[in-house]
């Protein structure tokens, strides 16, 4: 079931519903196997709802098919239904024959003669999780596993982590949204420093307080400075003044400078959405010199669409800024001409008191994904990218509203305790 997490779900007509985020089960007496109600599927919206397994037509390696009727309601798990892979893996349990003890990293289920689905076979790694010891792996009978209905005080985050290890920083922190405050608190400290950073900045506000809160203070801040600045800066102005500043002390000085550059804008200006990190080179610079640059995989698409050409030095705020270089334009001429001579400056760059709507409103007139923001003295400081924008001209708590589907038919209710 592993192997679930992140499937397409389609409909008959081969359009794409959704996809598996996780199984929903009924457990029984301790040597009965588990029923599968079915799954929980994220559609249009992130939204996630319930698809009962007597919808499923078919259940692929590679995807899963639908009847088409889907029920759009928001999902709500009941106090009988366990989710599989946010509290079966990394269970502690039991081998009751060999009194071997290990935790959980994937279990099976299959369909029976009445064409019901269960819990079938349970793999179990040998070791303890807390001494990090890793042995031989079973795959048994759900039967013959005790304890599988503990309470999650003994569930690490290993093997689920493994599961959603592929999926990206906003999936991901969809799957945090929906667990468990103690479970999400677990996931947050298994994760390494650079991969809770690109999760927590697609979390909502309040979850990232939450989040970061759960971590000490040493590893907050070497989370803080894995994010990009102006998101640690928004994260950092919703923490009480004495704890930013403990982080702030704790955070590398060039890290914390920009940080704190950042905090002394207004929110809603292009000061306080811009990052202080966008790719700069010097005129002499060539062309294969930007090229390479761009390649950076750590690069997000919004900031690698332009080439930032300033007089050293090179880090905001910088020496004069002689103009932009787009991407594309880039990709037009020879790779050794200098970057100097296709940069852009006929458009009026923006000013850190720049409002938000009239960045907005330069963005949208010159069909930029980025653009560049100077002070009064020609100098760079930073670059406003469109994701900033959009976020913060969203309404309040966009993350979190339902959106409509289209269906292929009719919505109806489906009683999951029948």
């Amino acid at each position: 079931m592993a192997r679930l997490a992140g499937l397409p779900v389609y409909d008959p007509a081969g359009d794409q519903v959704g996809k598996v985020r996780d199984v929903i089960v009924v457990l029984r007496q301790p040597t009965q196997q588990p029923r599968v109600l079915g799954l929980v599927v994220e559609v249009l919206g992130r939204r996630r709802v319930f698809l009962p397994m007597t919808r499923v037509t078919s259940v692929d390696a590679g995807h899963v098919i639908t009847t088409g009727v889907v029920n759009v309601r928001r999902f709500e798990q009941r106090a009988t239904e366990t989710v599989v892979l946010g509290e079966l893996f990394d269970r502690s349990v039991t081998l009751r024959d060999s009194g071997v003890t290990g935790v959980v990293y994937d279990v099976a289920m299959e369909q029976g003669r009445n064409r019901e689905w269960s819990l079938s076979k349970v793999a179990v790694r040998e070791g303890s999780k807390r001494l990090r010891r890793r042995g031989q792996s079973y795959v048994v009978d759900w039967r013959d596993v005790a304890g599988l209905a503990v309470e999650e005080e003994d569930q690490g985050a290993s093997h689920l982590l493994a599961t959603l290890d592929s999926l990206r920083p906003a999936d991901l922190a969809n799957v945090l949204r929906d667990l468990s405050p103690k479970r999400r608190g677990e996931i947050a400290a298994a994760l390494d420093d650079e991969r809770l950073a690109d999760v927590l900045e697609e979390l909502p506000e309040e979850d990232q307080v939450e989040i970061l809160g759960r971590l000490d203070t040493e590893r907050a801040a070497d989370v803080l400075e894995e994010m990009s600045p102006d998101d640690a800066a928004d994260l950092i102005a919703e923490l009480p003044a004495e704890t930013a500043e403990q982080l702030l002390l704790l955070m590398e000085p060039e890290e914390a400078r920009d940080v704190r550059r950042l905090l002394s804008y207004e929110e809603r200006t292009a000061g306080g959405l811009m990052t202080t990190e966008p790719v700069i080179l010097p005129p002499g610079a060539t062309l294969a010199d930007a090229l390479a640059r761009l390649r950076h995989p750590e690069l997000s698409p919004s900031l690698a669409a332009m080439i930032y050409v300033c007089r050293p030095p090179l880090e905001t705020p910088t020496g004069r800024f002689l103009g932009a270089a787009h991407f594309q334009r880039l990709l037009r001429e020879p790779p050794s001409t200098l970057i100097s001579a296709v940069v852009d400056n006929d458009i009026e760059p923006l000013r850190p008191e720049s409002t938000l709507e009239e960045v907005g409103s330069l963005m949208a007139a010159y069909n930029l994904v980025a653009s560049p923001v100077v002070d009064e003295d020609g100098h760079l400081v930073g670059a406003v990218t469109v994701d900033d924008v959009l976020d913060h001209m969203l309404p309040k708590g966009w993350r979190d509203r339902d959106s409509e589907m289209v269906e292929s038919q009719p919505a109806e209710r489906v009683d999951r305790g029948a």
